[in-house]
């Protein structure tokens, strides 16, 4: 498994680098507190249970994640309106989405221009660049988010910086991720 996901940040390093000049540094003034709770959806083996609790402070709000048994994070996402499970990749510049994640959050894969591609292991994929409207977790909610659909074998969408650099900050201690 770890092999797996050494080879998919491999790929999306060499994918992100003609492309990472869309991630926003801004913080987001916008953020929300939510109230305590997990998120689940049972739609697959993508959509295990993720903890998630939030606490509210003078900033607009928090949300701890816990990392997962194969020793990543992940989050529940909302995407315009739709929930997506996603790997936190502070690797990555943006969020690239798998064309599933993509079309199951109301997106037209097909009637996105394929503005690049990228050499991988198993060929060239074309690179789909979009605008999310939303992207929530748990009350975190930055608009405008640039994204990319990537029609490539991949075993789970990313989070990445597109959304992540908006937040006031991310940090790790031990085994728990805090967004705020």
């Amino acid at each position: 498994m770890f092999k797996r996901y050494a080879m998919l940040s491999a790929f999306l390093a060499i994918l992100f680098v003609g492309v990472g000049g869309f991630a926003g540094r801004s913080p987001n003034p916008d953020a929300a507190a939510a109230e305590d709770g997990s998120a689940a959806n049972d739609e697959g083996p993508w959509f295990r249970e993720t903890r998630v609790s939030s606490v509210p402070d003078r900033n607009g709000g928090e949300v701890q994640l816990e990392r997962d048994g194969d020793s990543h994070f992940y989050a529940n996402v909302e995407i315009n309106g739709s929930t997506v499970r996603m790997l936190v990749d502070s690797g990555a510049s943006m969020i690239a989405l798998t064309r599933a994640d993509a079309e199951a959050a109301g997106i037209n894969v097909d009637a996105l221009t394929a503005s690049g591609s990228a050499n991988t292991a198993g060929g060239v994929v074309p690179i789909r660049p979009v605008e999310l409207q939303r992207v929530n977790i748990d009350g975190l909610e930055v608009v405008g988010v640039q994204a990319a659909v990537i029609d490539a074998d991949m075993p789970a969408s990313l989070l990445g910086q597109s959304y992540l650099s908006r937040l006031q900050s991310v940090r790790v201690e031990g085994d728990t991720m805090t967004l705020r």
